[in-house]
C-alpha cells in the first residue's frame, strides 16, 4: 500500500498530471477572484457606511476571504478535477498496466454525480479541519477516522466502477474494508496538509486505481466491460 502511494505520489509530476493541476488550479484561483471582486464591488456599491467603519469592514473581510480561501480552494479544486479524474484514471491504467483490459469511462451523469460527492466530501473534511483549529483539545483520530472512510470509499468506487457495476464494485470495497480505510487514511493525510491538499484528487485517484488493481487480482475478478 505505501508502495502504491509512493508510485502515486511520483506520478503527480509527470506531465499529465501536471496539466490537469493546473488548470484546477489555475481555475480555482480565477473563480475565487472574481468572486473576491464580485463581493469588494457589491459592498462598496450597495452598503453606504462612515469612513472608518467601512474601511475596517474591508480589512476584516478581507481577512475573512483569504482564510477562507485555504479550506475552501481544495473542496472547488476537487470539484474541477472530477471533470478530468477519469482522463487520469485511464492514464494510470495504460502507463502502469497496459496488459490489462482498460477501464470504461463514467457516462455523463454519474460522473457530475460523482464530482458533486467529491466537492461535499472533501468540502467537509475541510470544514472539519477549521473547526479543529478553532477549538482545541479535539480528538484528531475522530477527524481522520472519519475522513479516512469517507475518501477511501469515495476514491475507491471511482477507481472500480470504471471495471465493475456498482453493485459489484461495493461488494469489492466490503471485502476488503481494512485496506479500502487505510488507503483512505493516506488520502485524508495529504487532505489535510495545506497547499499538498490540492493535489489530493490527483493523488488519490492514481493511488486508488492501483489499490483496486491489486484487490481485483487477488479476488480473481475479471472487469464487466469490454
Amino acid at each position: 500500500m505505501l508502495k502504491a502511494a509512493g508510485q502515486a505520489f511520483r506520478e503527480l509530476f509527470t506531465p499529465p498530471f501536471r496539466a490537469v493541476l493546473l488548470k484546477c488550479v489555475g481555475f480555482t484561483i480565477a473563480l475565487f477572484a472574481l468572486l473576491i471582486v464580485a463581493i469588494v464591488w457589491g459592498f462598496g456599491y450597495f452598503v453606504q457606511l462612515p469612513d472608518q467603519i467601512e474601511t475596517a469592514v474591508q480589512v476584516l473581510g478581507g481577512s475573512a476571504l483569504v482564510v477562507g480561501s485555504i479550506f475552501l480552494i481544495p473542496p472547488v479544486t476537487s470539484l474541477v478535477a472530477a471533470l478530468y479524474l477519469d482522463d487520469i484514471a485511464e492514464t494510470v491504467e495504460k502507463t502502469n498496466f497496459p496488459a490489462d483490459r482498460p477501464g470504461r469511462p463514467l457516462p455523463v451523469a454519474q460522473a457530475a454525480l460523482t464530482g458533486i460527492k467529491f466537492f461535499l466530501v472533501v468540502l467537509a473534511v475541510n470544514f472539519v479541519a477549521l473547526i479543529l483549529l478553532l477549538v482545541p483539545g479535539v480528538n484528531l483520530i475522530a477527524f481522520y477516522a472519519g475522513n479516512g472512510y469517507l475518501l477511501g470509499r469515495e476514491y475507491f468506487e471511482l477507481a472500480a466502477l470504471r471495471h465493475l457495476p456498482a453493485a459489484e464494485a461495493k461488494r469489492l470495497r466490503k471485502s476488503n474494508r481494512p485496506t479500502v480505510f487505510l488507503s483512505g487514511l493516506i488520502i485524508a493525510g495529504v487532505a489535510s496538509v495545506p497547499i499538498l491538499n490540492l493535489v489530493t484528487p490527483l493523488f488519490a485517484t492514481s493511488f486508488m486505481v492501483r489499490v483496486y488493481k491489486g484487490l481485483a487480482a487477488r479476488a480473481g475478478l475479471r472487469p464487466a466491460y469490454a
